[in-house]
């Protein structure tokens, strides 16, 4: 069984507001991240992907407050320590995070290698300009990117240059966990592979241990990682294999996700696109029962008023191990909403298609 890299239970994170309302952007989340896998995060804006890739970390500013839960990297359990003990010994070496509108994140009037100098000395303040210079001339030519962009400023550099660029420092230190907020989304096709590519060369190379890659991007998801945790409203409603996520979803919301995107398959040519109705729920007053309740198809009384619950489904791996099974949060039996997609046409065929 491959080593647990990081491990979350029952994290619970959330907003308060100038009115001390409490919204639980993340309430609840549990979930895992083996050595050498990459795990993708899909949802609607609002559903709190990015509040969890934040909440990860265990460094806190308000009004994003801890309020219960475990974080354990590498068997390290972060949760609850002071903000300067994870700035110091946690952030960088142990969890990196590389945020949405990364490229925008450089300040223009310094250089590259200052940005640098300022991550390394956060954690060893002795490390000569030298040393640091000769460590990150060495990491970008790996990475391939010159080195004489370690002595320009940002507004020298292209957009894809920028990004892969943020990504180099974020990495310097070979965090164990890489987490990428929509790395991709800004830039063209092009540079979106180069971006993935580098990436991925962290962590064949040895410099990054998992990744957890969170986009809108559904396609790409199914193409760069090994497992899609999906999200909604502050909760997580599925998770399985990337190729079960894209082409054998059970929970509706999922569902419906999938349902939206295209897929070149055989068959798919006169297919059309759907949409899901409705608006996600207001977590300031969130639903007693499902919170997907109001804008699914298949609800029936009794999803609007119970609380529900992760339920596991699938058969055991070779070794006998239940924690391969598959999650889902819905009352309804999965082989019922099998039966019923079936019918409306909605199952695709997952023989060698490929997004």
């Amino acid at each position: 069984m491959a080593k647990k890299m990081l491990e979350v239970k029952d994290l619970t994170t959330k907003y308060i507001t100038r009115f001390r309302e409490n919204i639980y952007a993340v309430d609840h989340v549990s979930f895992e991240v083996e050595e050498g896998k990459t795990l993708g995060i899909a949802g609607e804006s609002g559903c709190g992907k990015s509040t969890l890739a934040l909440s990860l970390m265990g460094y806190y500013f308000p009004p994003l407050y801890y309020s219960g839960g475990e974080i354990t990297i590498d068997g390290r359990n972060i949760s609850g320590l002071k903000p300067d003990d994870v700035r110091k010994s946690i952030l960088g070496t142990e969890i990196a995070y590389i945020p949405q509108a990364a490229m925008n994140a450089l300040n223009p009037t310094a250089k590259i290698i200052r940005f640098i100098e300022d991550v390394i000395h956060a954690h060893d303040p002795k490390k000569t300009k030298k040393d640091i210079y000769d460590l990150a001339k060495e990491r970008f030519e790996i990475l391939n990117l010159p080195s004489d962009v370690l002595q320009k400023h940002s507004v020298e550099l292209s957009g894809g240059m920028k990004q892969r660029t943020v990504i180099a420092i974020s990495t310097i230190l070979s965090p164990k966990v890489l987490i990428a907020d929509e790395p991709s989304s800004a830039l063209d096709v092009t540079s979106q592979k180069l971006v993935i590519k580098m990436m991925y060369d962290l962590m064949n190379m040895g410099y990054i241990k998992s990744m957890i890659f969170i986009t809108h991007e559904l396609p790409l998801l199914y193409n760069v990682t090994d497992d899609i945790m999906v999200m909604y409203a502050g909760q997580i409603v599925e998770s399985g294999s990337a190729r079960q996520m894209v082409f054998d979803p059970v929970h509706p919301y999922s569902k419906g996700l999938m349902d939206s995107i295209i897929v070149p398959e055989e068959g798919t040519r006169d297919a059309k696109l759907t949409a899901i109705p409705g608006t996600p729920p207001n977590l300031k007053d969130p639903p007693k029962g499902c919170r997907f309740a109001d804008r699914c198809k298949y609800v029936m009384p009794l999803c609007q008023t119970s609380f529900v619950t992760m339920r596991r489904f699938g058969e055991l791996d070779d070794d006998g191990n239940a924690e391969s099974q598959r999650r889902y949060r819905c009352i309804v039996p999965v082989h019922e909403l099998k039966e019923t997609f079936k019918r409306e046409g909605g199952l695709r065929n997952t023989g060698g298609a490929a997004i």
